[in-house]
């Protein structure tokens, strides 16, 4: 009898358990109870990393705007791009050359009229009627002009006064009659150039020395849209060059012949059109 009640009550035990899973049957949680928050967390969480709409970028645009035009004085004005320097009416400059030439006219093809050593203070009181060029004219009993490149300037040399062409003038020579020129064309369709001039023989005594040219063609042309001072040194009566269109002022120029003494001309150069 005693054995039987210690079987009975395992028996029981397992009786009562399979009763208490089989009224309760698990199911695995669904993908949507497993990863999405609740409604209120996800709606925070989207408020927070959306970008603001775009209604809201273009109302901050339209408050800008508005300000500027409420407050016009304390917009910043637009600095103009190409601002004049101030006149002045002379400027000192030291020499850092070895040897600089100064030259009767604002080129490295004008005659040669005496050298500064390295270290000589000199005084510039002009320039030349281009932006482009970088020479200067030194105050002295003859005045002469310098290559900037080789001073040490104390101020901006572009704001000196032009004074070529104008009151600064060429060495005029008593022994030869100036050119004329025979023709100025211009190449259909291009900016090319072509001008011609008459001969007007140097004797061999005359020139300076073997590397002087006996005509200088001084031009005023159109590059870029910018009208450079281009002076040209050559012995051959006739010269091609580049002139563009686009400048706001007109191209021009002029032939001078070169001697020893000075020089004869000018002859202006019928621009074409």
């Amino acid at each position: 009898m005693l054995m039987k009640q210690k079987l009975l009550f395992p028996i029981l035990l397992i009786l009562a358990s399979f009763a208490c899973t089989s009224t309760l049957p698990s199911f695995p949680p669904t993908l949507e109870e497993t990863v999405q928050p609740t409604n209120t967390t996800f709606l925070s969480l989207t408020d927070t990393l959306t970008p603001p709409a775009p209604t809201e970028t273009i109302s901050a645009t339209a408050t800008e705007a508005s300000t500027e035009a409420s407050f016009p004085s304390e917009a910043p004005s637009p600095l103009p791009t190409d601002t004049p320097l101030p006149t002045v009416e002379s400027l000192k400059a030291k020499v850092t050359a070895d040897r600089l030439s100064c030259r009767y006219g604002p080129g490295p093809e004008y005659l040669f009229l005496f050298g500064f050593r390295a270290g000589a203070n000199i005084k510039l009181i002009g320039r030349v009627d281009a932006e482009n060029w970088n020479w200067a004219l030194v105050e002295n009993q003859v005045p002469c002009w310098v290559k900037t490149d080789f001073l040490e300037v104390q101020g901006d040399f572009r704001s000196l006064p032009v004074v070529y062409p104008g009151t600064a003038k060429l060495p005029i020579t008593p022994y030869y009659a100036r050119s004329e020129v025979l023709s100025a064309e211009r190449k259909e369709l291009t900016s090319e150039v072509t001008i011609s001039w008459v001969d007007v023989p140097v004797s061999l005594g005359d020139y300076e020395d073997d590397s002087m040219q006996t005509y200088i063609v001084e031009l005023w042309r159109c590059q870029d849209g910018q009208l450079i001072f281009d002076p040209v040194g050559t012995r051959l009566t006739y010269l091609t060059f580049i002139d563009e269109t686009g400048c706001s002022e007109p191209s021009h120029g002029q032939v001078w012949v070169q001697e020893k003494h000075g020089y004869a001309g000018p002859a202006e150069i019928p621009w074409p059109p």
